[in-house]
């Protein structure tokens, strides 16, 4: 079986190709890019995926060899994510399915972060640290459903790290240029906010712009912020080892390709005799090849096609509202 993915939550106009055996065949992409300065002005995005999405998908079908004719299913990221967004895919991919009478699967994007980490790093039962924009969640599979045992409270640690990034002038994407100025730092006091096993990272971020625009070194405020919310989830992340018994941790979503992040969680994992994996580079950014491997996944396990008169998109579609059968 043959599924084309479409992802198009936030910034990214991703379409991939697998098939049901798990190998990934293509995984093409295009990002729009806002302002100098500027956060994600979703109507923008959505035009721009409304531009390159034909062809985006036919760069993916010519890589993985394949044609529509070849499609046995098409599936969409559905939620969460910026309405707008999720708009641009779901409306093309209905037209897409329509035309060429393929069944057409919904994908929840955290879900599929998760199973393209399952799949590439060959990890079974993990507790996993799903880091992105939007998004921060440790996750693990237990009674039948991936729960979450901590989470943020307000924005994600990589929308976090974008803040500060604009106030300090860097392009995007932001996360990169403070991994390497943080590499030049030394700590100064930071705020660390943990509440049970939840997280808030605003005032954090508050706290750094203050001190860079004070005139802290900004290589030392890179190394701080980072410091204090690697630590941070990384405390919840043990916690949820322990009480889970579990002996894997996997890193995915955008920010687990900081290796700054990755390297405290693999130091953590090793003291308590725990197996760790980060998600393959390519795959940690949004991405759509995660969405045809998830749509795979759903199908086989019998989850019904979306109804393509009355399609929906589920901006707040939360990780542990998802039935996984296929786990």
């Amino acid at each position: 079986m043959i599924c084309l993915g479409i992802e198009t939550t936030a910034h990214t106009f991703g379409a991939g190709v697998c098939d049901s055996g798990g190998n990934i065949l293509s995984n093409e992409k295009d990002t729009y890019k806002p302002k100098a300065g500027w956060g994600l002005v979703p109507m923008d995005a959505r035009k721009h995926h409304e531009d390159v999405a034909e062809d985006v998908v036919k760069d993916a079908l010519e890589k993985a060899g394949k044609t529509m004719n070849d499609v046995d299913i098409i599936a969409v990221s559905q939620g969460p994510g910026l309405p707008p967004c999720l708009y641009a895919g779901m409306n093309f991919s209905v037209e897409l399915a329509k035309k060429v009478r393929k069944p057409l699967i919904g994908v929840n994007h955290c879900i599929a972060h998760i199973e393209i980490g399952r799949l590439t790093t060959k990890l079974k039962d993990p507790v996993t640290l799903y880091v992105s924009g939007a998004n921060t969640q440790i996750i693990a599979f237990t009674a039948g459903k991936y729960r979450i045992f901590g989470e943020t409270q307000d924005i994600g640690i990589g929308n976090a790290l974008d803040k500060f990034g604009r106030e300090a002038g860097f392009e995007f994407p932001h996360g990169p240029k403070i991994e390497e100025e943080a590499l030049k730092g030394k700590w100064i006091g930071m705020p660390y906010v943990v509440k049970g096993m939840d997280l808030s990272f605003s005032g954090i971020v508050t706290e750094a712009t203050k001190k860079f625009r004070s005139g802290e070194k900004l290589e030392d405020v890179c190394y701080s912020l980072q410091e204090s919310m690697f630590a941070m989830v990384t405390e919840v992340i043990e916690r949820a080892l322990a009480h889970t018994g579990k002996g894997e941790v996997l890193l995915t979503g955008g920010v687990a390709a900081n290796k700054r992040l990755a390297a405290m969680v693999g130091t953590m994992c090793m003291e308590r005799g725990a197996k760790s994996a980060v998600v393959p580079w390519e795959y940690c950014m949004d991405n759509a090849a995660m969405i045809a491997w998830a749509g795979v996944l759903a199908h086989k396990s019998g989850q019904k096609p979306i109804n393509m008169k009355n399609a929906e998109i589920l901006p707040r579609w939360r990780t542990d509202d998802v039935d996984t059968p296929w786990v």
